[in-house]
């Protein structure tokens, strides 16, 4: 299964808050950082000269722009890329004026990681699915379209966590394995899917062992080398 790697712009004036961002998204394997940008100038100079990026972790109070200006810029431009805000702007004006610009989601400072990894970890998991489908029906839209928010993770998931699982991350890995059913995911294959470690993964498939969510199975491979595959319980 070859992994992909997905390059992100960050695009933030305040240095430390930058590598505070790329340390967030670096933290996921298939996740890096190509550049870190300051101003908008900057952004849209990298953007004619290099690679496109995949995604853009874009600020709103960027110096020599106004308002929401460069996210326009960059929308009308580079179609093809996706945009995450990061930003401290809260006002409605500016959040419902990001979301009618189509930005993928909407972060607010100050960061929290399990958040970024969460959106991270969507939008990968969407890229995915716009791979493996030719054509969409009504409903895989309108799920497509459908934006799990916190509370609701919260009521489809049991209460008390244990230390190291992640309430956003428990409902993606639950979803890729109901995705993959009747094959199974091995921990390094859910790693890849999920854009985590593979240890991170294998812990998340053992706590779904532990509240019997989970089955696992031992499958040997064309050279009898077994490998622990991972199934959702069927009620």
């Amino acid at each position: 299964m070859s992994k992909r790697i997905y390059q992100v712009l960050v695009v933030e004036d305040d240095f430390r808050l930058a590598g505070i961002n790329k340390e967030f998204i670096e933290e996921l394997p298939s996740f890096k950082v190509v550049n870190v940008c300051m101003t908008g100038k900057e952004t849209l100079e990298f953007l004619e000269s290099n690679e496109k990026p995949n995604l853009i972790f874009l600020d709103v109070y960027i110096p020599d722009v106004k308002g929401l200006e460069l996210l326009w810029t960059i929308r009308t431009i580079y179609k093809d890329i996706d945009i995450i805000m990061v930003t401290a702007a809260k006002e409605v004006g500016t959040v419902q004026e990001a979301l009618r610009g189509g930005v993928f989601d909407y972060l607010v400072k100050p960061l929290d990681k399990n958040r970024v990894h969460h959106s991270l970890q969507r939008y990968q998991q969407k890229q995915l699915i716009f791979q493996q489908k030719k054509e969409f029906t009504q409903t895989e839209i309108d799920l497509l379209q459908t934006e799990m928010n916190k509370e609701t993770v919260h009521q489809n998931i049991e209460p008390g966590l244990p230390k190291g699982v992640n309430p956003y991350t428990l409902e993606k890995v639950n979803q890729l394995l109901e995705q993959y059913k009747q094959h199974g995911l091995t921990a390094l294959e859910g790693a890849e899917y999920l854009g985590a470690s593979r240890s991170t993964t294998r812990r998340y498939f053992e706590y779904l062992i532990s509240v019997g969510k989970v089955k696992a199975e031992m499958i040997y491979g064309d050279v009898g080398r077994p490998e622990r595959r991972y199934f959702p319980k069927i009620n």
